[in-house]
């Protein structure tokens, strides 16, 4: 039987972020999960290395790339428009789990076992922590640190090329990183974040 959940996925290319901003570059939803992708796993290696912590960056990686696959159906819904009430927050959350169920359908039935819990979580699934492995669930932790942290170097980005329009963000999102205490996000800001506010004549330099 002919399965369209590659075909799917592949549209994330034409899925907009930041849709309600002026920007200086283009964001696709594709883009996004490659760099929360490579993100997470940084915090998850830092994690290793320097805190004692035995996580799997390679399973934090997986996560990512489907981390807003259920977004071909919905779209990039704006952070503002989802959270300005508990009741469109909740509407928003049950849609974006009827739209990773509707991905999920299109998995050959062989294959369904093994990306259940990776689109799943794609939908924002609450219902089904209780049966997820403990061991995701501390990467999702991770995962939601890399997604805040690509939106944050988004807004650096952003600044960096003049553009203010995001600077509210910015501080918004340094905010966010700052709340959930990750020793690794903190290492990260201070060793890796830098040079993504730099042109590429500086980084030469360096």
């Amino acid at each position: 039987m002919e399965s369209h959940f590659f075909a799917y996925l592949y549209r994330l290319r034409y899925i907009k972020r930041w849709s309600l901003m002026r920007n200086t570059t283009k964001e696709t939803v594709a883009e996004h999960s490659y760099h929360v992708a490579l993100l997470v796993h940084m915090l998850c290696e830092i994690g290793n290395h320097l805190f004692g912590r035995t996580l799997n960056s390679d399973r934090a990686a997986a996560m990512a790339l489907f981390h807003d696959a259920a977004e071909v159906f919905t779209g990039d819904i704006p952070t503002p428009v989802k959270h300005h009430n508990p009741k469109m927050l909740a509407s928003f959350r049950e849609l974006e789990a009827l739209a990773a169920d509707r991905l999920l359908g299109m998995v050959p039935e062989p294959l369904r076992e093994a990306y259940a819990p990776l689109i799943r979580a794609s939908g924002h699934d609450k219902t089904a922590e209780s049966t997820v492995d403990p061991a995701d669930l501390e990467l999702r932790k991770y995962l939601k640190a890399a997604d805040l942290l690509d939106a944050y170097l988004k807004c650096v980005s952003e600044l960096s090329s003049g553009n203010r329009e995001f600077a509210v963000a910015k501080g918004q999102t340094e905010h966010s990183l700052a709340k959930l205490e990750m020793p690794e996000v903190e290492w990260f800001l201070t060793h890796l974040a830098p040079g993504l506010g730099k042109t590429l004549d500086e980084l030469s330099e360096s």
